[in-house]
């Protein structure tokens, strides 16, 4: 077994280099006569256990570089590599697989099932890569417990606040142990009491089980905390010090 644990150093302390990266991806959009070049080139590279932010102006492409940063659209052209699998290279069947247990995502709108309850909600992606019923329990149950909603397991969303909408939403995407979660506007749709609540989540989960988050977001409470920021400017991920353009 490796040295290297989660947090993406060895025994030594040496830092491990990018367990995801992004090389010469471009994204085109074609309607009639029409052309959008959407990306132009990013390159990206990104660390185990760091948590970067993706800035810049609205319908700038952020949510479709990371749309395609975890394996939700195909680039035009372009590599995708995820702990060393270059993505886009995968059967359309292996690579659904392999993002069910690789990558984590979280939304602005949590996009929970009403029927279910926070317990059930969180046991999907469990059930989807085929665990059994009783292990998808399990491991949904310490999920929630990890966000602070051991006690709301049984509440349907609609019995839920917002921020505890968006932690289930969280323990969702942590449950089959992803190396990477991608976070779209993640508090963009709470308050802001509530939003500071999940930035501190996420920083507890990343000292705590080194995750790595990739997060689009237009708040400065959350991108100034991040290890690094980057801009989306013109199609290309430009660094460092942007933050202050978003």
């Amino acid at each position: 077994m490796s040295s290297t644990d989660r947090r993406g150093t060895t025994a030594g302390g040496r830092k491990v280099a990018g367990m995801l990266r992004v090389e010469g991806v471009t994204k085109t959009f074609t309607t009639g006569p029409t052309t959008l070049d959407v990306l132009r080139g990013v390159d990206l590279e990104i660390t185990r256990s760091e948590i970067l932010a993706i800035i810049g102006p609205s319908g700038v492409g952020k949510s479709t570089l990371l749309h395609i940063m975890g394996t939700l659209d195909r680039p035009t052209e372009g590599r995708v590599t995820i702990d060393r699998t270059d993505v886009f290279a995968l059967p359309d069947e292996e690579m659904a697989a392999f993002r069910n247990r690789t990558v984590g995502f979280v939304f602005q709108f949590h996009h929970l099932l009403r029927e279910l309850t926070a317990l059930e909600n969180v046991m999907m992606p469990c059930l989807i890569a085929g665990a059994s019923g009783q292990d998808a329990a399990r491991s949904a149950r310490a999920m929630l417990d990890r966000v602070g909603l051991a006690d709301r397991a049984t509440h349907r969303p609609g019995e839920l606040s917002g921020g505890e909408e968006q932690r289930v939403a969280v323990a969702r995407a942590l449950v089959n142990g992803p190396s990477v979660i991608m976070a779209d506007e993640p508090s963009g749709n709470l308050d802001r009491a509530s939003a500071r609540d999940l930035h501190d989540l996420i920083w507890e989960l990343r000292e705590s089980l080194g995750q790595t988050f990739v997060i689009v977001t237009h708040n400065p409470e959350l991108y100034e905390r991040a290890d690094r920021v980057v801009t989306l400017r013109e199609g290309r991920a430009v660094e460092p010090g942007a933050a202050g353009t978003g």
